[in-house]
C-alpha cells in the first residue's frame, strides 16, 4: 500500500487507465493517500465509470456517481452520461438508463441532442416502443433533436412495422430544417424492402440523389439486393451489385455477397457460388463469417452435411474462426434431420475448438432430444444448461414433462421439477400442465419436495 499514498492525482488517472481488472481498478480509485482530502480528476472519473459500466458492476458505478456529485471543482461531460445510458442499454436497464438521463442537470450538465440519442438509441435495442413514443410526444422538454434523433425515431418505427410513421417523421424533419443523410434514406429504404415495397424503395434511392444529393451508400444497396433476393428477383439483385461495382464512391462489402450466395442456394443455383466467391475475392472482398455461415446455412437445408463440415475446414485454412452461429446452423440441420447422435457430437467438440455453446445452442439440442424421446441424455443436457444460466423454452420443457409422465417417471418428473423450480424456469402455464396431468390420471407427486425448492429458490 505505500505506493498507492504517494500517488498523485494524475499517476491515479494513469494507472486507472492501465488496470484491466474493474475490480483492481476500483480499488486502486477508492484507496489514495488520504480518501478524504485527495483531490479526484475529472479523467479518474471517467475512465473508473466507464470500467465499472462495461463490466456491469453497477452498484459500484452508481456509487462513485454519487460521490462524483459532490464536487464542486468540475462538472462532468455530457459524454460520461452518454456511456452510462449506453451500458444499461446494453444490459436491457432501460429504466435505469432514464432514470440517469433525467439526472443530468443535476449535475450542472445540459442535456442536448446527443445525451437523448443515446437514450433513444437505447431504448430501442430493447426495444421499447412505448417509452420511445412517450419520449417522442415531449420532445421539446427533452433536448433539440438532431438527424440523428430523427433517424432513430425512423428506425424504431420502421421496426415496429409502422412505415406511415417513418414517413411521418422524415416529412417532420425536413419541416424543421432538419437535412436528411444516407442513414435516413438508408433506414426508409430497408423498411420498404422489408415489406417488399421495391417499387418505393427504388423510386427512394433516386429522389435521394436527384433531390437531396445524397449517394447511396453500401447499406443502401445491401437493403435492395435482400429486397430483390426475398422477392425471387435473383437476377435483378445480381444486375444492382453490378451498379454497385461500377460506383466509385461506394465501398464494397461482405454483406451483399452473402446475401447473393444465400439466394442462390434458395434458387437452387448452387453452381454459381464458386463463381461469385471468386469474384468477391477479385474485388478485393475477402469472404468472412458472415459468408462462410451463408454457405454452411445453405448446405443444412439441402442435408448436405459433408459439405457443411467441408466449409469449418475452409474456414479454418483461411484463418477465419467459425463462431457459435456457424455450429448453431449444422447443430439445428442436424436435428432437424433426425441425426441426434452427430449434433451431440458437434456440440461436445465446440468447447475444443474454443466456442462455446449460448442459449439457443442448449434450446435446439434439449427440444430435439426431447423430441427424439432420449429422456437420460434431456435430462443430463438440462443439469448442465440450467448450470450455465440458460433456460430452455416452455414449450419445449411441457413437452419434456408430458414424456417422462407418459413413461411413468415420476420420481424422475419430481427431481426435473424440483431443479426447474430451484432455477424459476417453470411458467405458470407448465404448472397447470403437470396439476391437469396428476389429477387426471389420480398421481401423487411428493409435494413436499416442491415445497423444499421453493424455499431454497
Amino acid at each position: 500500500m505505500e505506493n498507492l499514498r504517494k500517488i498523485s492525482p494524475f499517476r491515479l488517472s494513469s494507472l486507472l487507465r492501465l488496470e484491466k481488472s474493474p475490480a483492481a481498478a476500483l480499488q486502486l480509485f477508492e484507496n489514495p493517500c488520504d480518501a478524504k482530502s485527495f483531490r479526484y480528476s475529472r479523467c479518474s472519473y471517467d475512465l473508473i465509470i466507464s470500467k465499472l459500466g462495461r463490466a456491469k458492476m453497477f452498484e459500484q458505478m452508481e456509487k462513485i456517481i454519487v460521490q462524483m456529485k459532490q464536487e464542486t471543482r468540475f462538472c462532468p461531460k455530457e459524454i460520461l452520461f452518454c456511456n452510462v445510458i449506453s451500458y444499461y442499454g446494453r444490459s436491457r436497464m432501460t429504466d435505469a438508463a432514464l432514470r440517469v438521463y433525467d439526472s443530468i442537470p443535476s449535475f450542472n450538465c445540459q442535456r442536448t441532442a446527443k445525451s437523448l440519442n443515446s437514450l433513444l438509441n437505447a431504448l430501442l435495442n430493447c426495444r421499447e416502443f412505448e417509452k420511445i413514443e412517450a419520449i417522442y410526444a415531449n420532445l421539446g422538454h427533452y433536448a433539440v433533436p438532431d438527424a440523428c434523433t430523427y433517424n432513430i425515431l425512423i428506425n424504431a418505427c420502421c421496426l415496429n412495422g409502422s412505415l406511415d410513421c417513418a414517413w411521418s417523421m422524415f416529412d417532420e424533419m425536413r419541416k424543421k430544417g432538419i437535412r436528411p443523410n444516407v442513414i435516413t434514406f438508408g433506414t426508409l429504404i430497408s423498411g420498404l424492402c422489408s415489406n417488399l415495397m421495391l417499387d418505393e424503395a427504388f423510386r427512394l434511392k433516386e429522389e435521394m440523389v436527384r433531390v437531396f444529393r445524397v449517394n447511396p451508400n453500401v447499406f443502401v444497396y445491401t437493403s435492395l439486393i435482400k429486397g430483390l433476393c426475398k422477392a425471387n428477383k435473383l437476377d435483378l439483385a445480381f444486375k444492382l451489385k453490378d451498379e454497385l461495382l461500377m460506383s466509385s464512391n461506394t465501398g464494397l462489402d461482405s454483406a451483399v455477397y452473402s446475401t447473393l450466395i444465400s439466394a442462390l442456394f434458395k434458387a437452387g443455383r448452387q453452381g454459381e457460388i464458386v463463381g461469385t466467391l471468386d469474384e468477391m475475392k477479385q474485388n478485393g472482398c475477402k469472404p468472412d463469417t458472415i459468408t462462410f455461415n451463408a454457405m454452411i446455412a445453405g448446405f443444412c437445408c439441402e442435408r448436405d452435411f459433408a459439405s457443411a463440415f467441408g466449409i469449418l475446414d475452409l474456414m479454418r485454412k483461411e484463418r477465419c474462426r467459425p463462431d457459435v452461429i456457424s455450429y448453431n446452423t449444422i447443430i439445428s440441420g442436424l436435428c432437424k434431420a433426425g441425426r441426434l447422435t452427430e449434433a451431440r457430437d458437434v456440440f461436445e467438440d465446440m468447447p475444443r475448438r474454443e466456442c462455446y455453446p449460448d442459449v439457443v445452442t442448449y434450446r435446439t439440442l434439449f427440444g430435439s432430444l426431447c423430441e427424439g424421446n432420449q429422456l437420460d441424455e434431456t435430462v443430463v443436457l438440462l443439469d448442465e444448461m440450467l448450470f450455465k444460466g440458460f433456460s430452455p423454452h416452455p414449450e419445449s420443457v411441457q413437452k419434456f414433462l408430458e414424456a417422462l409422465f407418459r413413461d411413468g417417471e415420476m420420481e424422475l418428473l419430481s427431481s426435473v421439477l424440483c431443479n426447474l423450480v430451484k432455477h424459476d424456469t417453470v411458467t405458470l402455464d407448465t404448472w397447470e400442465m403437470v396439476i391437469g396431468m396428476t389429477c387426471k390420471n389420480h398421481v401423487t407427486l411428493k409435494a413436499s419436495e416442491f415445497v423444499d425448492c421453493l424455499a431454497i429458490s
